[in-house]
């Protein structure tokens, strides 16, 4: 799903009391308040949904795997996402779970 689907989606849920420029207006807000919250070294937390967060990444050693060399991995800030308990058991429900929770 792209960024335009999800706008189109979320268009199509609101049954034209909003327009898709609006939507697309308010996924954007949304997109850029994870980002802007995430990088000032907050997490964010969506109840039933999950959790932004930043981890810190240690440096390490690993390998080519074409020469086998060593090399050094310099530490490094990523971002992730880890799924609420209920999303994960709806993901792992597949598509037979009935959408109603």
């Amino acid at each position: 799903m792209t960024k335009a689907d999800l706008v189109e989606q979320a268009a199509d849920a609101l049954r034209g009391r909003v327009t898709k420029r609006d939507c697309a207006l308010v996924v954007d807000a949304f997109l850029d308040a994870v980002k802007d919250t995430l990088v000032g070294g907050d997490n964010i937390e969506i109840r039933g949904f999950g959790t932004f967060k930043v981890r810190h990444r240690k440096a390490r050693t690993a390998r080519n795997p074409r020469t086998g060399e060593a090399v050094a991995v310099p530490p490094r800030v990523a971002p992730v996402f880890k799924p609420s308990n209920h999303f994960s058991s709806r993901v792992g429900r597949g598509a037979g779970g009935s959408g109603t929770e």
